[in-house]
């Protein structure tokens, strides 16, 4: 879709001020319809067959994750990708635990990728998910386990990058195979992990020339966020303070 359609149809929903998404069981593709101009150039990116790995770094409510989500889907639902890989490092909010959790690699890893499934779920009813799973189109995938894998023809997102390490985030890199694409989100004022310098989304980020072909970056500003005036507030006065 150009961004001539983009922005006709970001007109039409400026009424009630939504990103437009069909659910699958009235339409069987989505319609997505950015918010500003960063998200217009982070759509661009997604869309784009020659940028395999896609950096989204950002303050929350952005649209980071959300579009890197919808994206997938639509990816999923017209056949340009067979699989949908989710993960994220299991670190919890200033180290808080929940200790042990039962049940095979898909329920342990589910409190972590729960945004992400919200996600899924305004386009799916549960039992589609579910079955979605079970069939590994959808699969919830721990990080300390990618060392090996290679991943074909697969849209993977990794959420809060922020707190992966150096090796964490290489492994990763370098899973991609043929007719795959990685999409990387985090906020850097975020970290989980504050006193290890080992912080692997920053690493690369530092590392990636502006002029680089296969790979993307976009940066969203705290006048980016979306999700509801109140964060942007909060956002401001934590800078304040």
């Amino acid at each position: 879709m150009s961004k001539k359609q983009r922005r006709a149809e970001a007109q039409a929903a400026e009424a009630n001020n939504t990103i437009q998404f069909e659910r699958q069981a009235r339409r069987p593709s989505q319609v997505i319809v950015p918010r500003n101009a960063v998200q217009e150039e982070y759509l661009d990116l997604l869309n784009d067959p020659q940028k395999h790995i896609v950096f989204a770094v950002g303050p929350a409510g952005t649209g980071k994750t959300l579009l890197a989500m919808m994206a997938g889907i639509q990816a999923l639902r017209e056949g340009q990708a067979k699989r949908l890989i989710l993960t994220r490092p299991a670190v919890g909010v200033e180290g808080e635990s929940h200790g042990f959790l039962p049940g095979d690699l898909t329920s342990k890893m589910m409190p972590w990728t729960q945004p992400l499934m919200d996600i899924l779920r305004e386009c799916y009813d549960i039992p589609q998910i579910e079955q979605m799973i079970q069939n590994q189109i959808v699969e919830l995938a721990p990080l300390a386990y990618m060392r090996g894998r290679t991943f074909k023809n697969c849209w993977i997102v990794l959420d809060e990058a922020q707190n992966t390490s150096i090796n964490q985030m290489k492994t990763i890199l370098t899973r991609l195979g043929e007719g795959s694409k990685l999409i990387v989100t985090g906020d850097l004022d975020q970290m989980d992990r504050p006193y290890v310098k080992d912080n692997g989304l920053r690493d690369f980020i530092g590392r990636l020339p502006d002029n680089e072909k296969m790979m993307g970056k976009i940066e969203f500003r705290k006048q980016h966020v979306e999700r509801h005036p109140i964060v942007a507030r909060v956002l401001e006065l934590y800078e304040d303070r």
